[in-house]
């Protein structure tokens, strides 16, 4: 009978631990719902209870790390000062890393109705730097009691841009490192990235650091590996680029797998059951239907 008992505690302690290993992200905070990249899109992220706060991070011209998923102010979500509208012709004309912060922080990023995302709260709101949102989760996780979350900081870079849309690898990776360590989270932070050069200069000058390698074409995974030239702690991919073979080669050479950006219950439960190590989504809200639908 003991040793019947054992065994249940056992395997229950096990699926416990299973579970408590997938990684729920929510992508620039829980963008379905809040405006991308902002502190009260992460709060409201950590509330449907993702594991990691998944955000994105370019470079000022007074070298601050600010949120945002381009480094320009995309036509789709951003309104100039005076309120005005910017044209998708124009707005890379609005060039984040040739404007000082104080500047950035006038631009509005909450109030216009996003044509993908009509359900979206709107708020008045701005691009917030990254420190402060760090201070901002750790004191609401503090206060409400929540757990820690991990961090997957983002480095957007446009191909070719170097010195011009954002600054070369070495710097960018510098200037979030900082942030990083000085806020003492390294532990919890994963560096993603398109950009292998971010990930090899943080691999070769920060070992300890975990890396997720993004993926969004068709292209082997020991190529991409090689191409990188060491193992990513995750590789993550176009959701629509995952299969069971890719889950096997990514779980026998030791990484984790983690997709983007799955938005369905339908594919989040297709690709749990598949056997992916986490999701990233714009809509955390689905999760705990699907989850509850597996039991």
């Amino acid at each position: 009978m003991k040793r019947h008992l054992l065994l249940i505690a056992v395997l229950f302690a096990f699926t416990k631990a299973s579970a408590q290993k997938f990684d729920l992200q929510g992508n620039r905070g829980a963008r379905g719902i809040m405006p991308e990249n902002t502190i009260p899109g992460m709060l409201r992220a950590l509330d449907l209870g993702v594991n990691t706060l998944n955000m994105n991070a370019v470079i000022s011209k007074d070298k601050k790390v600010v949120l945002s998923q381009e480094p320009y102010f995309n036509h789709e979500i951003s309104l100039m000062p005076d309120g005005k509208a910017i044209t998708l012709k124009d707005q890379k004309k609005y060039n984040i890393y040739k404007m000082d912060y104080a500047e950035v922080q006038k631009f509005d990023v909450g109030s216009k109705v996003h044509s993908r995302f009509p359900y979206q709260e709107k708020m008045v709101i701005g691009k917030p730097l990254l420190e402060e949102t760090i201070d901002a989760i750790e004191d609401y996780v503090k206060k409400n009691k929540l757990p820690k979350p991990n961090f997957s900081i983002e480095t957007k870079a446009i191909p070719k841009g170097d010195n011009e849309f954002q600054p070369e690898p070495a710097e960018f990776v510098e200037l979030i490192m900082e942030i990083v360590n000085n806020k003492k989270i390294a532990k919890r932070v994963t560096i993603q990235s398109f950009d292998m050069r971010t990930l090899q200069y943080l691999h070769e000058h920060y070992p300890k650091m975990k890396t997720a390698l993004l993926i969004d074409e068709k292209i082997d995974f020991e190529v991409n590996v090689g191409e990188l030239g060491f193992m990513p702690t995750v590789y993550s991919p176009y959701s629509v680029l995952v299969g069971k073979g890719l889950i096997r080669r990514c779980h026998d050479a030791g990484v984790k797998i983690i997709p983007w950006t799955v938005n369905t219950e339908k594919d989040m439960k297709y690709l749990i059951e598949l056997g992916v190590d986490g999701v990233i989504t714009d809509y955390p809200n689905l999760y705990k239907k699907v989850s509850e639908s597996l039991k």
